[in-house]
């Protein structure tokens, strides 16, 4: 594909050669600097006159770091006279900040759509957002990838006869339906109050968990709060056993030692949106580079992405049809 460069910035790029290597394309070199004053300034070492630039750069811990670095990114590119410019984020961190539920509270996911559109970005290309209504913050398209087929997959060859998904809370409880579906299983839904950014309290089980095992599926975990409180109230329901499912595993603070430790969690299943955590070789990963590969070759190629989830997600697949009243 000689018309598409590809560049990384620091945040993931283990993630970034394994796209590339989907393309058959290499991975472009670019230099950050950093100067006396904390000032970051970038570089990129390959040429992008007329070409279709792709810098990958998922938002990840330190967070404010990358998302400057990705901006000064798209800055050179721009200015190096890109025939386009599209920012590859696996993981939009910003997308917990999507609403005012709060007195004189800022609202960041729309915040930073609006800093990547200034920058000079032709498109953006994501996965699993916090906030599907983040996806309206932006006004260049934005293609919206989803995992949950590649999850999916993980469970496929066992037995789910006595298995149920569960949602940590009742706002993720239609993805878990369709992610249900797709294993031919039923589901449940925890009802969650969130106290503060680490602390949840879950006060019931949505649905009949009773005797099952439990695949708890979740779109990010951060500190585990969330999973832990949910596991002790699914034991409240009879169901002692889970794996524990997510696209973006940040496992920030405590996350590793609480998921690890937990005598009902069997398993937890990722993808590699961000980085791995360091000494957690027991944890499952499945890679998304297929799936980001797959989505670049197509924007490329003028083809459709939508198509890309045919049968797995009808968010993202074709029309429905209407029903007749």
């Amino acid at each position: 594909m000689p018309d598409i460069v590809v560049f990384s910035g620091s945040a993931h790029r283990d993630l970034a050669a394994r796209i590339c290597a989907e393309l058959d394309t290499p991975l472009s070199p670019a230099a950050t600097t950093r100067f006396s004053n904390d000032c970051l300034q970038v570089q990129l070492h390959a040429n992008c006159r007329m070409r279709d630039v792709y810098i990958i750069q998922p938002l990840v811990p330190p967070t404010q770091e990358h998302l400057m670095e990705l901006l000064l990114m798209i800055d050179a590119a721009r200015g190096a006279s890109a025939e386009s410019v599209t920012a590859v984020i696996p993981h939009f961190a910003y997308a917990r900040s999507d609403k005012k539920d709060a007195s004189r509270i800022s609202i960041g996911g729309r915040l930073v759509a609006d800093m990547l559109t200034t920058a000079g970005v032709d498109r953006v290309l994501t996965m699993t957002l916090h906030a599907p209504q983040v996806h309206g913050f932006f006004s260049v398209p934005v293609d919206h990838l989803t995992a949950i087929g590649e999850l999916a997959d993980h469970y496929r060859s066992r037995d789910l006869s006595d298995v149920v998904v569960v949602s940590p809370d009742l706002g993720n409880a239609k993805t878990a339906t369709q992610f249900a579906r797709l294993l031919g299983v039923p589901v449940a839904a925890g009802s969650k109050q969130r106290l503060s950014d680490d602390k949840v309290v879950i006060d019931a089980i949505v649905g009949d968990v009773d005797g099952k095992r439990a695949i708890v599926l979740d779109d990010e975990i951060a500190t585990g709060g969330s999973i832990v409180q949910l596991m002790d109230r699914l034991a409240d329901e009879g169901c002692h056993r889970a794996s524990v499912a997510c696209t973006h595993g940040l496992f920030t603070g405590p996350a590793v030692e609480r998921l690890r430790s937990h005598p009902s969690i069997d398993e937890v299943l990722t993808t590699d949106t961000v980085p791995m955590p360091i000494g957690w070789p027991e944890l499952a990963v499945r890679s998304v580079a297929p799936l980001f590969g797959e989505a670049i070759a197509r924007i490329h190629a003028g083809e459709s992405i939508s198509s890309l989830f045919d049968g797995v997600d009808p968010a993202h697949g074709p029309p429905q049809p209407k029903l007749p009243f």
